[in-house]
């Protein structure tokens, strides 16, 4: 079995974050820049086996895409061109910023450490990663 990877795309940076080999708990893993993030997963997809992409999706409250996903389509464009093979799912996003923010604050990181966007994106990507485990094993028990 394969790791599930979740990507958290921004313009500037994009959080990823992976499974552990059973699909169970996910992890954080890095953040990169946006520009690098095609080269990023082929080198990754060499070393490792990864059945599933997750992707989030940007929405408003109204439940309508935000303005980001001008910048996101063509991203999922390059990488289902890109690895074929590999499905890509797209998971609601919303509040994932937010909720990395609380994360951090809760777990007591320091104010310096709660302002690097790059560790907020991580743990964006890591939840966004959650959500799609959770959805799933709701699928899957009914």
């Amino acid at each position: 079995m394969g790791r599930i990877l979740a990507i958290d795309y921004g313009q500037k940076r994009v959080g990823i974050a992976v499974t552990d080999e059973l699909q169970m708990i996910a992890n954080g893993l890095t953040t990169i820049h946006s520009k690098e993030i095609i080269s990023f997963l082929k080198d990754y997809v060499i070393n490792e086996s990864v059945d599933i992409f997750v992707v989030g999706e940007p929405k408003q409250m109204n439940n309508m895409p935000s303005e980001s996903v001008k910048f996101i389509e063509p991203f999922i464009k390059v990488l289902k061109k890109t690895f074929p093979a590999i499905p890509v799912v797209r998971i609601d996003e919303r509040f994932t910023s937010k909720m990395a923010s609380q994360t951090m604050l809760t777990a007591g990181l320091k104010k310096t450490a709660r302002q690097n966007k790059s560790l907020v994106d991580t743990i964006s990507a890591t939840i966004i990663l959650q959500s799609y485990l959770e959805s799933r094993d709701i699928f899957n028990s009914k």
